[in-house]
């Protein structure tokens, strides 16, 4: 077992690429050793920070081998990029989504368990404290049989987000950038997918992506859910604003998730727990109970847990293949979305 702090090198100095950098320097069991990006802004980050400079995995790794990397660089990079690093036996955390489509992503998660190289995939929020204790919860019976969820992402992002053209293209939309850490947190709460029935509209903006949807989702434990997702709404229904997880948005007293079981429901971020005190029924007053948890930065939480992956110390909490899995759903919902019919999960 290694007692020294895990090496780390980061690839991609982009806007998450430059949060992990800042979460690794402070973290106690992780050191950061490299940050490979081939623009200049990642060579003025490697000096700001005082480590070393690469542009690329190979230049990396013919000078210096970390212990393990994780992948922040543009979603179309990250298969090769983790396909580099299992060729060279170095665990990677890439963030979501794991690949840019499902083949090359079974191909990627493939090639990590033939070679026995830990893959995770960086859906962080699985990582949090209040979701953890959403599923104890959930899993306690305390809401008896869960039989339906609501979950929303409502929010308005400004006319000059869309400045930047590939924000306005196919596979940009809400559905593939936001919606898919919702379904993530949905399949670690209530398990496997097995159908999705979706519709799409861009009638505001009008450009060639989507701006709303609203998703059916089955369950193979016979949960059924509904996904609402816009960004062309005025609301405070969103992850971004209900659980203050990340600072740059205004935080609401409000849930985003809404789940419903035989003897009780659950809203989530509040962890309020709502059931009758006596005879259940629609005749009778509810009692409001709320769940108290510390916050902690998921982000942080996913480094550490990272560390202890490369220790050999527990399995991820989000494997590369559980981020496969999240995107396979995804990938059902786009072409529901596109066909109108209701598609199975094999």
């Amino acid at each position: 077992m290694m007692t020294r702090p895990v090496k780390l090198a980061v690839l991609g100095a982009g806007l998450i690429g430059k949060r992990h950098i800042q979460h690794v320097l402070t973290e106690p069991s992780a050191q950061l050793s490299a940050v490979v990006d081939p623009t200049p802004v990642g060579e003025t980050i490697a000096k700001e920070v005082g480590v070393k400079w690469f542009t690329s995995f190979a230049q990396m790794i013919a000078a210096d081998r970390p212990d393990g990397i994780i992948v922040a660089t543009p979603n179309q990079a990250h298969v090769q990029n983790g396909l580099e690093a299992v060729e060279a036996g170095i665990p990677a955390l890439i963030e979501k989504p794991i690949a840019d489509n499902i083949i090359s992503g079974e191909k990627l998660i493939a090639a990590a368990e033939a070679k026995g190289v830990p893959l995770l995939t960086g859906h962080h929020r699985r990582h949090n404290p209040m979701m953890r204790k959403a599923k104890e919860i959930i899993e306690s019976g305390k809401l008896g049989r869960v039989l339906v969820v609501n979950a929303m992402f409502w929010l308005f992002k400004p006319d000059d987000y869309f400045d930047i053209s590939w924000r306005r293209e196919r596979g940009a939309g809400p559905v593939f950038l936001n919606l898919i850490h919702d379904v993530d947190n949905l399949r670690y709460l209530f398990g496997d997918v097995v159908a999705v029935q979706a519709r799409e509209s861009n009638a505001v903006r009008g450009n060639a992506v989507e701006e709303t949807a609203v998703i059916l989702i089955e369950f193979k434990n016979g949960v059924l859910g509904t996904a609402t997702v816009s960004d062309s709404v005025v609301a405070p229904w969103s992850w971004e604003m209900t659980t203050g997880e990340n600072p740059a948005y205004p935080r609401t007293e409000q849930s985003c998730y809404m789940i419903g079981g035989t003897h009780g429901s659950l809203a989530v971020p509040a962890l309020e727990v709502w059931r009758n005190p006596g005879k259940r029924s629609w005749w009778e007053p509810l009692d409001q109970m709320r769940i108290e948890v510390d916050a902690e930065d998921p982000l942080v939480l996913q480094i550490r847990q990272f560390c202890k992956v490369i220790r050999g110390e527990e399995p991820p909490l989000v494997s590369g293949r559980e981020g496969l899995e999240t995107l396979r759903v995804i990938d059902a919902v786009k072409r529901s979305a596109a066909t109108g019919e209701r598609i199975e999960l094999k």
